[in-house]
């Protein structure tokens, strides 16, 4: 048997042969070139980059930038086109593109002096600063971050005078913060936070351990994550226990899934969109049905809010709220009401700038979008920043309306500087007055939280940099300090109460 084995016949060898160049032959079959179409290079492009994103014009970006973006969508479309067609599509963007795209010119100067917030910086921090988390502890319990260096990541809980009470090592990168009752829930992105398609990421457990210096590392809850960037917890199917929905981003992979609570400790997977990109995810009953439905802000090339209607039984049905383009960079998500009629509106946050076309863009910013009370949404205010990164909307001066705090991780450092940190102050119907403060340029802020740390009824920010990079062809010197001198924490009290 074993010599048979070793010495295959030779007509056998000839049928394997044969096999392998019909094999062949098919398959230049299959590949062959499309036949060229009649169609104009504008008319391609409408037809075929709409097929992954909403449509990008020509005028949105300079020609050196189509020139670098679009070698990348042709790798991205595969053989669907043939080369004529192609290079229709690149002489149709590069020849209605202008040479360069002017950054955008504020109309008015950002009003500097934040009134009712009390700036403080902590007395300890990691340097360079690489805060990944930050999170307001209630009750007066101070403020926890992480600090992300790939395996040394640490979590440093502050006391309430944001001196160190103690921190904790960490094998991974926790970049989202849950605390239920006597444990803690940490969304471990993996061994860095930069784009990858490995599978190292997790919902890790902390617990009290009895003793005031508080947490002990657990279980992992869920494990195999591709990149997860947050999570959102509820009950989905109402059988009484906490369900997890996960935004696992990934890079060219990665996916939507809600993970059900089995009771037993254990989770079961459910993939709701087997694409990347998820970066937000907020649980809300939409219809007002008695089940937590789910809002994501997807941002990877197909960018939009999508909501998952709970059709019962762990059914959910896709819905399209809002679409963008892939260049808008989304970053986050929430619902308020801001027009007070009873339904949840949309803010929405775009200013990712870390792609093939780090240039200023006029469309980055904070966007609100009014609910007509079925779910379908209207652009009804617009405030432009660059870098956008993240939005959170409070009623911080306690006036009855909703204010808004945002933060920028790509702001014009040249001419603007201090939209580092924009506070828009609700003056009603829409219509806000911008402030910052001195202290903004401190650090390069990518992350936020806002909640009462004093336990006085008013909401505090806390703000955490982020300075593993710094800013594209810096003049400012601003990298510099914050390498050297800059905080990874700091807080703005409010001091309204």
């Amino acid at each position: 048997m074993t010599r048979m084995r070793r010495f295959l016949p030779v007509f056998i060898l000839l049928f394997f042969l044969m096999a392998c160049h019909a094999k062949k032959e098919n398959n230049a079959a299959e590949l062959k070139e499309p036949p060229v179409s009649t169609q104009s290079g504008r008319e391609l492009a409408a037809t075929h980059c709409s097929r992954c994103h909403a449509f990008v014009p020509p005028e949105i970006l300079g020609k050196s930038n189509w020139k670098k973006v679009l070698p990348d969508m042709h790798e991205r479309m595969g053989p669907i086109l043939a080369k004529a067609d192609w290079q229709k599509i690149e002489q149709y963007f590069i020849s209605q593109s202008p040479d360069s795209v002017a950054p955008p010119i504020r109309a008015s100067k950002i009003r500097m002096g934040l009134g009712h917030f009390k700036y403080r910086e902590t007395t300890f921090s990691h340097r360079p600063a690489m805060t990944s988390l930050v999170k307001i502890l209630p009750n007066n319990r101070g403020v926890v971050y992480s600090d992300a260096k790939g395996k040394n990541n640490v979590l440093t809980f502050l006391k309430p005078d944001l001196s160190e009470n103690y921190s904790m090592r960490l094998e991974s990168t926790p970049i989202d913060f849950y605390e239920k009752g006597e444990e803690l829930y940490l969304t471990m992105i993996g061994n860095g936070i930069f784009p990858t398609n490995a599978r190292d990421g997790a919902v890790q457990r902390l617990v009290k351990n009895g003793s005031e210096k508080g947490f002990k590392s657990g279980n992992v809850a869920i494990s195999n994550l591709q990149r997860p960037v947050s999570m959102a917890y509820g009950d989905l199917n109402k059988d009484g226990f906490e369900d997890v929905v996960a935004c696992e981003f990934g890079n060219e992979n990665g996916q939507l899934a809600w993970f059900e609570n089995n009771g037993r400790g254990g989770y079961d997977k459910h993939v709701l969109r087997e694409k990347p990109g998820a970066v937000s995810a907020v649980m809300k009953d939409a219809n007002r049905d008695g089940l937590m439905d789910i809002y994501v802000l997807m941002a990877q090339a197909d960018e939009g809010v999508f909501l998952y209607m709970n059709k019962g039984s762990g059914k959910f049905e896709e819905r399209r709220l809002l679409s963008f383009m892939p260049l808008n960079g989304s970053q986050h998500m929430e619902l308020a009401d801001f027009n007070k009629d009873g339904f949840d509106d949309i803010i929405y946050v775009c200013g990712d700038n870390a792609d093939k076309t780090p240039i200023l863009k006029n469309y980055h910013g904070i966007y609100i979008f009014l609910n007509d009370g079925k779910s379908n949404f209207r652009q009804s205010y617009f405030y432009q920043m660059n870098g956008a990164y993240k939005a959170l909307a409070r009623d911080y001066d306690l006036d009855g309306d909703l204010d808004i705090a945002a933060i920028s991780f790509f702001p014009d450092y040249a001419r603007y500087p201090e939209e580092s940190f924009i506070y828009l102050k609700n003056k009603g119907n829409l219509k806000f007055e911008d402030y910052s403060f001195p202290e903004a340029t401190k650090g390069r802020w990518m992350t936020m939280d806002a909640g009462d740390m004093d336990a006085d009824g008013d909401v505090d920010l806390v703000l955490g940099s982020f300075v593993h990079f710094l800013p594209l062809g810096d003049q400012t010197g601003l990298g510099q300090k914050w390498l050297q001198e800059g905080p990874s924490v700091i807080v703005l009290e409010n001091k309204i109460r």
